[in-house]
């Protein structure tokens, strides 16, 4: 696939005019499409999304939607999840016009902007991963409403902390914690996600799951995820783990492999965390620590400074091949 640029701008000339609001939107059955305010979570943790002891006060956060030019009745949809850096020049849009090709409307969801941040990447606690996981079960609570897109066909990608995101939120105690009901995402695309802190639980949905890997990345080690993938394996999903060779984090920019001191990597951490009980187990000690003061102490402990990102032109080549030949298979999408 190649990325339309004269498509994607063509999309948004055709889009219809936009309400003005101050509110965010609870419904789109006006069938409105651009940029998208609507209220989502900021759950400090696993446990508070589980629970839903996050603040009833709600977060606005935006996105941005965008459906395919030849869609006939009803199309799938993808909710795109931005890692730890925000929404990157040529990754989440440049995705976006992949998927809006493939007959797949894209829903770029900004989790940082609306919150004030623009990276975690130097310091991940500054917002807990489970707020990008509200923000995309919120998106997949929305999207359901539009009259043009099939709530049964809406699926979830993401880069990095997104790939988390993709990966977390097949885990049905974090679903509902968001979401009631059976609604629930249809396929899950995670990019080079942190594996290294694995959330597990009894109850997993059974949407198929792809996970793409670099096999020399060094701030999201393969190695951690092959090992997830096997769980996730144990649990009935259907799930497929391809590795690129050479490929390092963030394959799929544009920019050149850089190394980068600051950025804060987990790949020292050994836990797995217990979204059923809120506890995490170390299996390198068989420790599980109950008290969010130990966790927190644990986490600090074993963080790690820098990494390498940057582009690898054969790895997105491969990935754009593998995500389309992924979800024509989970959408039943006609071979274009």
């Amino acid at each position: 696939m190649k990325i339309a640029a004269s498509f994607a701008a063509a999309a948004l000339l055709l889009m219809p005019p936009q309400p003005a609001s101050a509110d965010p939107v609870a419904s789109l059955a006006d069938g409105r499409t651009g940029r998208i305010e609507f209220s989502s979570v900021t759950p400090g943790g696993p446990t508070e999304l589980v629970r839903r002891s996050y603040s009833a006060t709600g977060t606005t956060v935006v996105g941005t939607l965008v459906l395919p030019l030849s869609a006939d009745g009803r199309t799938p949809a993808m909710v795109i999840a931005h890692g730890s850096g925000g929404i990157l020049p040529g990754r989440e849009d440049a995705w976006a016009a992949r998927l809006n090709a493939l007959g797949i409307a894209t829903f770029v969801v900004d989790s940082f902007t609306p919150r004030g941040l623009q990276s975690t990447s130097r310091n991940q606690s500054r917002l807990s991963t489970m707020a990008n996981l509200a923000d995309a079960l919120a998106a997949l609570r929305l999207l359901a409403t539009h009259p043009r897109i099939d709530p049964a066909r809406i699926a979830v990608m993401g880069f990095s902390r997104g790939g988390q995101v993709a990966l977390y939120s097949a885990l049905e105690p974090l679903r509902r914690g968001m979401i009631e009901g059976d609604l629930r995402f249809a396929a899950h695309v995670a990019l080079y996600p942190s594996c290294s802190i694995p959330y597990r639980s009894a109850e997993v949905g059974t949407s198929p799951v792809l996970m793409l890997l670099g096999d020399a990345d060094d701030y999201t080690p393969a190695a951690a995820c092959r090992d997830y993938a096997a769980w996730f394996a144990s649990k009935g999903v259907p799930i497929t783990a391809i590795s690129y060779e050479g490929a390092q984090h963030d394959f799929d920019i544009p920019d050149p492999p850089r190394f980068l001191p600051a950025l804060q990597s987990a790949r020292g951490c050994r836990a797995e965390v217990d979204v059923d009980s809120g506890t995490v187990r170390r299996p390198d000690t068989g420790e599980v620590l109950r008290d969010q003061t130990t966790i927190s102490a644990y986490f600090r402990s074993c963080m790690q400074r820098g990494a390498t990102m940057g582009g690898n032109s054969a790895a997105l080549a491969r990935a754009e091949r593998d995500v389309a030949t992924f979800l024509r298979a989970a959408f039943e999408l006609p071979v274009r």
